[in-house]
């Protein structure tokens, strides 16, 4: 059901379960006096440092340091989404997940059809199982035959036969009872706008289910019989599929081991399907698109390491530098990412079949780092011993560097570019900080004017003794402090109990003050989790962008950064008329916003101070 859980219930579920219980249904623990500790499922260890109290309803892990609740563990540990793992723990108590605003005709018919699209694709993917056993299916079974796949594989990733008939879904969906404009939606018919005419998408296809984290099946793949164009189909982009997101084999891959390291980034479903025939059950393959931020980010919250597979040719390498673009920014220190290039006129399929498992799992582990391939890519073409060649090879190198993350891997990258080159190191990172000046320098277009008077102390860190708004012109006040706790949710442990410090005439004041609460009620450290809470809503959005805008400045003073924000927000509001505040808060009720319990007690209170 659309719309927030709210607090009250999800507090009551947390007392009400064990979180010895759901932890120990997937990890195995041992009783140690009045706690239980085992191999913790975060990190790799050999004893035990991973600990669970039922006096405190918590765990931790005293070597990688990951800790929470019952619902942490549970998005962590089984990739949950906030909702989701709510939805899960209420299920073991037998309650109905209760949803503030469920009452709005608006979400629950967008509920309906959450619905109704998901039943509708497992109702189909039920029929393609089924018309693979069939006599109809007999060329779908003799190709899945050629191909070497073991009942064992086809029954794990539910591969099954769309029938050569142009109306044979169509007809079996009706029989259900489904219209035909939601099979349209769902990318089940198409639909001939000359015409009117409709008919089913796969015809005489091998069937590819392709599944969410969850394992409910939301789009499809086919791979065609005979000759007909395109030789692989996809599912177009529903309300339920998008495929910048989606990866095939995901699922399945967590299924088989949900203590992964590393996963493998294929191009099509069999060579994710081949691979697992031969006990390599670590792949997976995007939808028809290159990998994007959103995949990443997906695959980085399971593993630290990702390996990119390519074909060797001139097709592979550019895909390779799409893919190296996309990763840098990913790559805080504790990541890796390698680049796999195969044989001429060969693909993972192939290849496993001629080389064996042991073999293509030898090329996995020996595939170029990042840091090689970025090396290998800046230099290809170039004659090293000429001046202006060096010249644009460290331009690209440092315009690399420069995408990532602060960290090891960029210091690093940075003394690696100086040894190739011959110049000195410190040059090179006196060029980068001139451009990252370039974006410092611009004019705060909403510095509040008493920063003058609180300037830093000759010495210190920039941003320190005062907001530094340079990098974050952009951005309204308010946001400059909720993008801090986005990128370190910790830093809420510095902000004041009470929240009267918030700007309530800022259109993120709201949205800050639930982060606040959030965080606090959690204990969360992930911005992933916070973000998760948010999902689907224009408050996830608003958090999502957030997080995806850097935040230039050094982990060291964004603590203090903070401070003098909230600082500042208290001296404002002390200056602020109670006119001018109350005109706030009655404009953001006016304009739809719901204010809390205590914003709405002082809109009464100076509402009563106005008016005496």
């Amino acid at each position: 059901m659309a719309g927030q859980i709210p607090q009250r219930f999800i507090d009551d579920l947390l007392a009400r379960v064990d979180v010895v219980e759901v932890v120990g249904e997937r990890v195995k623990l041992k009783k140690a006096g009045r706690n239980h500790s085992g191999l913790c499922p975060f990190h790799q260890e050999k004893s035990p440092s991973f600990t669970v109290s039922a006096d405190k309803q918590f765990y931790h892990c005293f070597g990688c340091g990951a800790h929470g609740n019952a619902l942490r563990f549970l998005m962590e540990y089984d990739n949950l989404r906030f909702p989701e793992a709510v939805e899960h723990l209420a299920a073991r108590l037998g309650l109905e997940v209760p949803r503030e605003g469920a009452d709005d005709p608006r979400a629950q018919a967008r509920e309906r059809k959450r619905k109704e699209g998901v039943n509708l694709l497992e109702l189909s993917a039920s029929f393609f199982r089924e018309r693979l056993k069939m006599p109809e299916g007999q060329g779908a079974r003799e190709y899945i035959e050629r191909r070497g796949l073991s009942p064992e594989v086809v029954r794990d990733f539910g591969i099954g036969y769309a029938p050569g008939g142009w109306e044979s879904l169509k007809r079996h969906l009706g029989e259900q009872g489904v219209a035909e404009p939601v099979q349209i939606e769902y990318g089940l018919l198409v639909h001939r706008e000359d015409s009117g005419r409709t008919y089913d998408r796969f015809r005489d296809r091998v069937m590819f289910p392709i599944r969410d984290i969850r394992g409910r099946t939301i789009a499809f793949g086919g791979r065609v019989l005979g000759d007909a164009k395109p030789k692989y189909l996809n599912s177009p982009e529903t309300p339920v599929f998008h495929k910048g997101r989606e990866l095939y084999g995901l699922y399945e891959a967590r299924q088989a081991n949900p203590r992964l390291e590393r996963l493998v980034i294929v191009e099509g479903y069999m060579d994710v399907v081949a691979l697992a025939q031969f006990g390599i059950r670590n792949a997976v393959a995007t939808l028809g698109t290159a990998t994007t931020e959103d995949h990443l980010g997906r695959l980085f919250r399971m593993v630290d390491e990702v390996v990119f597979c390519f074909d060797g040719d001139r097709a592979g390498r550019q895909a390779a530098s799409r893919a190296l673009e996309t990763v840098l920014p990913q790559m805080i220190d504790g990541r890796q990412a390698r680049f796999l290039f195969l044989p001429d006129g060969e693909d993972p399929d192939t290849l496993v079949r001629r080389e064996g498992a042991e073999a293509f799992k030898d090329r996995v582990t020996c595939a170029s780092p990042l840091s090689e391939f970025l090396f290998e890519q800046a230099a290809e073409g170039r004659d090293l011993e000429r001046l202006e060649e060096r010249e644009r090879f460290a331009s690209r190198v440092l315009g690399a560097i420069g995408r990532l993350p602060a960290g090891v891997m960029k210091s690093l990258l940075l003394t690696e570019l100086s040894r190739r080159t011959g110049v000195d190191q410190s040059s090179f990172e006196s060029l980068m900080s001139r451009d990252e000046a370039v974006v410092d320098e611009a004019p705060p277009a909403e510095a509040p004017p008493e920063w003058a008077d609180s300037a830093p102390p000759r010495g210190e860190a920039p941003g320190r003794g005062r907001p530094a708004a340079g990098a974050q012109a952009s951005l309204g006040q308010m946001a400059r402090a909720l993008q801090l706790l986005v990128h370190e949710p910790t830093l809420v442990e510095r902000l004041p109990e009470d929240d009267d410090w918030c700007d309530q005439s800022d259109p993120d004041a709201g949205l800050c003050r639930e982060v606040v609460r959030l965080l606090r009620a959690g204990g969360y450290r992930s911005a992933q989790v916070l973000l998760a809470h948010f999902h689907g809503t224009p408050e996830g959005e608003r958090l999502a962008s957030l997080a995806r805008k850097p935040l230039e400045m050094p982990r060291g003073v964004r603590g203090t950064e903070l401070d003098n924000w909230v600082a500042y927000f208290q001296r404002h509001r002390q200056r602020q008329s109670p006119q001018q505040e109350y005109d706030a808060l009655l404009a953001r009720e006016r304009a739809g916003e719901r204010l809390s319990k205590e914003e709405r007690q002082r809109l009464m209170v100076l509402l009563t101070e106005l008016k005496g």
